[in-house]
Order: structure tokens, then C-alpha cells, then sequence
């Protein structure tokens, strides 16, 4: 299918053909009829990235500040690694689309195929020719509204959520500062809820069109004395700013024609520097307008369906879709007008030509049209000329669940370096990152579909990168098809999981199963355990993680996508002491710092007990500051000590002898790779013996109970 993309790094926009997505449970398949193009925030977007490195770096302070931060964590040349990566991504355009259902994930009762829909959404209702889109963000379509009107449908929940923020009543006045779309789209509103309503604008051809539809407006020049007559000298009761300029006139302008105790409220992007003498004099309210309404932001409504009952929240961003449609049905909201380009998808980098100012061409609404039923044989699948292909009998065949952050800035990069291995294929759920990967890397063919990747008979191994939750069903699946497995941290999420796993793994040629715990692979690391080699008592090791906070609403929280944080990546500590003690813990108490409602278990101590008498304490915390190194392990035995630090600086002493060794972070990405392509090919054993692969997950769901019992559980 053909998608519209904006690359990050070098500013171009561009029409790609990708891979057509596959709707996951609770998720449509949508065949696009048309989508706008958002002249406020993808004109940002791809206005940051035709910028210079300098120009990025002059724009954003602020990620300047994390890139130096990171330098100085981690070195220069991983952080330019992952900042050119993070770049380098490319980004889906599009918020807001309409269409017909063509395929149903599970969980979507309700919904039928052949269904005419709006669609919502950043990530979502993006500029192509299908979209995968959650049943939260998708509105039924009644025949009287057309794809092209509907397609105005998320702006109209931006216009609709503003209006609803000031409260105002039947009868009450209401100017509108900025009489672009938004600002059209939110007059229209507010005379549909029986306001009287006042435009402003600086643009003579905004203020004959709003006449065109009925509406009263003027000019900026004669807007406040127009606005005595309007309001007979009272001020308007709400005052909503659609404008976008970082200039400070609107808000002094909403101060000026407010009554006493008025609301403003900004719904576009101003200058905020409000004036205090009238804001304070005439007590304003000025209220920041944040997109569609409740449920926005929010991935417990937005991606897994969860509603807020209407007895308490009345209009979430839902509802407002919802009403928006219905004020287009009835023909209170006229969208036709509005339109002042078309597009269709293979011309659609014209659009941005005009909405950047490039080709000076006056615009309001800009839809992108896509060709109906032509696509239908859109394919899952895209194939690219073979880099890596060796020929050579014994090669590992490699295909990749999964093409996120993670796989591109680190897994991928070391894989290419891998000898023996062939990059089959690559499959991310909506098909885009896949893609992308795969001409970066060299991967034979790009999918949509993890089935692909599990039927291929060119592929016999199999590396699982996708979010936590879904690593053991599909290492089950692919042991199932009798692929070599490793999966990326954690192996499991829940002890019903890790079952399956196990039971998977029974039979004398079952294929080999690792876990992506490539700390025990680093060179460091091998020198550490060296250095303990000849030990004849047991270990005290002490791991400190200053992991960073991250936000409460991140899915690794979800217990049931990313296990939490200890199930999710303290699990590369445990392995880490267990390499090092050469067996799984046996035991484990734990205490935390209180969440406080600021964090979620993961300001932890963990104390694990070894079946050799070894103690390992790790300290995962996320309330320190992230400029600090991350990692920082402290080995005591027998006349021996050792101190790892972050992976880039070993110190050992014995007998009074200090040794030092200092390397660029590496934390045995390769290494780790090079171990298992090594075990397939020789049909050894895995590298990571199973009795510590599952003991370690084991003890990260005995942490979790140890922490919430207050126990010592023992670890069967």
C-alpha cells in the first residue's frame, strides 16, 4: 500500500509503497477514502525536519540537553548511534481519516466489515491507503455524511472540546480570535449551540468565506470597538483563540473584548505571555484547550477500548466523534466550504509544498483522496534485492518479530556483524518499521504478518522484539514450527506463560530457546568472571541501577504488556548475579521506597539468596537523576574485589594489586548473537542453560511477591 512519510533527518516527504498492516485484537482494518492533512501540527513537523542539525538543535533545547546527558552516560559514540537512528525512523503524517472496515481483530463486537468510518488518531488515521485503527477511535459514518466531511472529523472534536471547556450557555456571546479551520469549524459549533458568535480575523478572503457560511465576523483592526456593539458593552462571555502565532496579540486582544470574569480559551498555538492588569482586573479564566477531550493521552481508553461511564465523564473524545458526525448529518456543520485543495495520495508532497509556505498558494482544508478498491491487492509483504544472502551450507537463517527502537539502534547493528547469519525477514505490526528496517539492514523481504515469519521455511530461527506480553505465545509458536528461538527480555510475564514455554520445550529435538540476556556477554563481564574463576568461597554482589522514572501510563507497567519493571528489565540483573554465581537464585526478600503516586515498584531493593551460600542484592531505582551512570556492580570474594562500572570500566583488586580496564560500553550485543548462531550451527546445547533461563524469570515473579508479602519466598 502507499503511505505518506516524513523522513526526520534529511526533510523530505515522501509517498512509499509499505507493507499493508493486519488489525490486532481490538483493532479495524480500514481502506482509506480520505484524510486531512493538519496545516497546524504536520506543518511543525515537517517544518523541524527540513531543518540542519544545527537549526534541530537551535529548535530543541531540551533534547539537546537529554542527547549530552546520554554523551556523557554512555559515550559518543553510542549516543550519536541512537540519536541518527532516532532520526533516521520515519515518521507516519495524518490524524484524521475516513473509510470502510475491510477486516476485524478480535474483540470487536460491534463493528462490522463494509462499515463506513471516521478514524482518529496520531499513529492511527495517518495519511495511507489502510489503517489500523482501535475501536475507541472509530466513528460509524451515517450515509449523509460523505469521506471527505468525515475526514474533518478529529478536528472538529479539537474545535468542539475548546467550546466545551468554557462552559457557555444558550444565548451567551462568543468570539472566535482566528477564523482558519479550527476557527470556522468551532463558530459553526458555537452558533449551533445557540451562542451568538463574533469572528475575528487579519485575513479579508477567512472573513468573506466565514460570511459565505452565515457567519459574523471582522476584521482584527476594527475588532474591539466592533465588539462593544456586538456585546452592548458587556464583553463576551467566552472568548476561544483558534489562532496560530506565536505573536502575544491574541490573548491581549481576548483580555480587551472580555467581559468580567470571562473565560478564554486557546485551542491553537499563541503566544501565552498574558497581560496581568485586564486578566487580573477583570479575574479571566485562561484555559489551555488539550486536543479531542477525556481520553486522550490516555492508552487504557485509547488502545485497549476502556470507556468512561457517561454518569462521570460525560464527553470523552469519543462521544464528541461522535457528535461532530452528528452535527454534520443534520448540516449545522459545513464542511464542503472548508475544502480548498485536493490531493490525491501519489500527488500528496504538493500538499506540504502549500501548507510549509513553499509554493505561496492561499489554503484552508487540504484532503488527501485515495483511489477505492484499486489497492485491494495491497500485500503484506514487500520484497528487497538480497545483501546478506551467503549461500554457505549452515548459515542461520534469521527472521525478526518485531522492528521498534530497540531492534534499530541496537539489535539490528549487531546482527549485520554476525557472520553466518542471513536476514530473512522482518515483520512489525503495521507493516511501516518492517519496512524501513529491512532496507536498512539488508532483510530479504519486509511483512505485516508474524505468521509470514513463522511459515517461512527459509527462516529456522526466530528473534522475538516485540512488547513483553506477547514474547512467550509467540516463542511457543515459533518452537511449534521448529524454529530456533531468542527471545528479548523478559522470557515470560506470568507463571502460566512460562509453563507453556516449558512444555514447549519438551522432546529430544526440540530447537533451542535463548533470552536476549546479553550483559553476560560483554567483554567486561567475561573478564569479571575470570577474575572470580578460581573462587573457593561465595559471593557477595551488590548491582545498582539508576534506571530512570518513567511515566505511570507506560505500558511496561501494564502487568499484562510489560510484566512491570522488575519482571520487565530487572530480569537482566538477576541474570547478571546468576552468571556470575553460575546457578538461579533460591531465594529472595525485597523492600521498596513508597510509590507515593509519583512511581510504580520500582524503587526496589532486592536481596537473592544462591544455592552456594552466594548472597546478590540489586537496587533497581527510578527516582535519581538520569545524567548518572546507569549500572554499577560490586563483587566481593575470598580476598578479591571487583567493581564494574556501566560496562566501560573494570576495576579488580587482589593481594594489594590494582588492574584497571576501561572500554567503549559494550554490553555484548554481538557476543551474545555470536554465541547462539554458534550453538545452531553445531546442534550444542543452549547458551544459556534452560535451568537459569527459567530460574531467573522465576525469581523476578518471586521479587514481585516477596515485595508485595513482605516474605522471603523460596524459589522452587
Amino acid at each position: 500500500m502507499k503511505q505518506l512519510l516524513q523522513n526526520m533527518k534529511n526533510g523530505k516527504t515522501v509517498v512509499e509503497e509499505v507493507p499493508k498492516p493486519a488489525p490486532a485484537a481490538g483493532q479495524a482494518l480500514v481502506e482509506v477514502a480520505a484524510s486531512l492533512v493538519s496545516a497546524g501540527t504536520e506543518r511543525m513537523l515537517v517544518a523541524f525536519a527540513e531543518k540542519s542539525l544545527v537549526g534541530k538543535a537551535r529548535s530543541r533545547p531540551d533534547l539537546v540537553k537529554q542527547v549530552l546527558e546520554k554523551m556523557r552516560r554512555e559515550g559518543v559514540l553510542v549516543t550519536l548511534g541512537a540519536a541518527f537512528n532516532r532520526l533516521d525512523q520515519p515518521m507516519p503524517l495524518g490524524y484524521s481519516s475516513a473509510g470502510t472496515i475491510v477486516a476485524l481483530g478480535e474483540g470487536m463486537a460491534g463493528f462490522r466489515v463494509g462499515e463506513r468510518v471516521a478514524c482518529a488518531g496520531g499513529g492511527y488515521a495517518v495519511h495511507a491507503e489502510y489503517n489500523v485503527v482501535p475501536r475507541a477511535l472509530l466513528t460509524r459514518l451515517p450515509e449523509s455524511v460523505d469521506f471527505e466531511s468525515a475526514a474533518f472529523t478529529t478536528l472538529g472534536a479539537i474545535a468542539l472540546h475548546g467550546f466545551r471547556l468554557a462552559q457557555p450557555q444558550v444565548g451567551e456571546t462568543v468570539a472566535v480570535i482566528g477564523m482558519g479551520l479550527l476557527g470556522l469549524l468551532t463558530s459553526q459549533i458555537a452558533v449551533a449551540a445557540g451562542c451568538r458568535v463574533l469572528g475575528i480575523d487579519v485575513n479579508p478572503q477567512r472573513i468573506a468565506l466565514a460570511a459565505s457560511l452565515g457567519l459574523e465576523s471582522v476584521l482584527r483592526a476594527q475588532a474591539v470597538e466592533h465588539a462593544q456593539a456586538f456585546t452592548r458593552n458587556r464583553g463576551f462571555d467566552t472568548i476561544i483563540i483558534c489562532a496560530d502565532t506565536s505573536s502575544n496579540d491574541p490573548v491581549a486582544l481576548a483580555a480587551s473584548i472580555a467581559r468580567d470574569r470571562a473565560k478564554v480559551v486557546a485551542t491553537g498555538a499563541v503566544g501565552q505571555t498574558l497581560p496581568r492588569k485586564p486578566y487580573y482586573e477583570k479575574e479571566l479564566s485562561f484555559i489551555n484547550s488539550r486536543s479531542y477531550g477525556p481520553g486522550r493521552y490516555d492508552a487504557s481508553y485509547e488502545e485497549n477500548g476502556r470507556d468512561y461511564p457517561p454518569g462521570y465523564v460525560r464527553w470523552t473524545e469519543g462521544r464528541n466523534f461522535e457528535a461532530v458526525i452528528e452535527l454534520m448529518a443534520s448540516g449545522k456543520l459545513k464542511i464542503a466550504p472548508l475544502i480548498s485543495h485536493r490531493f490525491p495520495i501519489d500527488e500528496s508532497a504538493q500538499a506540504y509544498e502549500i501548507i510549509t509556505g513553499k509554493k505561496k498558494e492561499a489554503f484552508l482544508g487540504v484532503v488527501l483522496t485515495y483511489p477505492q478498491n484499486a489497492s485491494g491487492d495491497s500485500v503484506s509483504r514487500i520484497t528487497f534485492p538480497a545483501r546478506h544472502a551467503t549461500g554457505q551450507a549452515g548459515t542461520v537463517k534469521l527472521g525478526v518479530l518485531g522492528a521498534g527502537l530497540f531492534a534499530n539502534a541496537t539489535l539490528l547493528p549487531a546482527l549485520q556483524k554476525v557472520e553466518g547469519l542471513e536476514l530473512v525477514g522482518i515483520a512489525s505490526a503495521g507493516g511501516l518499521h518492517a519496512q524501513h528496517s529491512a532496507k536498512k539492514f539488508g532483510f530479504a523481504y519486509a511483512t505485516s504478518s508474524e505468521e509470514e515469519i513463522l511459515k517461512d521455511a527459509g527462516i529456522d530461527t526466530v528473534a522475538i522484539l516485540t512488547r513483553h506480553g506477547l514474547h512467550a505465545d509467540l516463542a511457543v509458536r515459533a518452537l511449534q514450527a521448529g524454529k530456533h528461538v531468542c527471545v528479548e527480555k523478559p522470557l515470560a510475564v506470568n507463571s502460566a506463560q512460562l509453563s507453556a514455554l516449558a512444555e514447549a520445550l519438551q522432546g529430544e529435538k526440540c530447537p533451542l530457546l535463548t533470552v536476549g540476556f546479553n550483559r553476560r556477554y560483554a567483554p567486561l563481564a567475561r573478564r569479571l568472571q575470570e577474575f572470580l574463576a578460581a573462587r573457593t568461597e561465595p559471593l557477595y554482589m551488590h548491582y545498582r541501577v539508576n534506571a530512570g522514572t518513567i511515566p505511570l501510563n507506560h505500558w511496561t507497567h501494564d502487568p499484562d504488556q510489560g510484566g512491570g519493571r522488575i519482571i520487565g528489565e530487572g530480569c537482566h540483573f538477576v541474570d547478571f548475579l546468576t552468571f556470575l554465581a553460575g546457578a538461579a537464585p533460591v531465594s529472595v526478600t525485597a523492600m521498596a521506597v513508597p510509590d507515593n503516586g509519583k512511581y510504580h515498584e520500582d524503587n526496589v531493593s532486592m536481596t537473592f539468596g544462591f544455592p552456594d551460600g552466594s548472597i546478590g542484592v540489586v537496587d533497581y531505582l527510578s527516582n535519581g537523576d538520569k545524567s548518572f551512570p546507569k549500572e554499577r556492580l560490586e563483587v566481593f570474594c575470598g580476598g578479591r574485589i571487583a567493581v564494574l562500572d556501566d560496562f566501560r570500566r573494570l576495576e579488580m583488586l587482589q593481594d594489594g594489586q590494582r588492574s584497571v580496564m576501561r572500554k567503549s560500553q559494550d554490553k555484548g550485543w554481538k557476543e551474545e548473537w555470536v554465541a547462539f548462531t554458534a550453538a545452531i550451527r553445531s546442534g550444542g546445547r543452549p547458551p544459556i542453560p534452560y535451568e537459569q533461563l527459567f530460574g531467573v524469570t522465576k525469581a523476578t515473579f518471586a521479587a514481585v511477591e516477596a515485595l508485595r508479602s513482605g516474605d522471603k519466598i523460596e524459589i522452587s
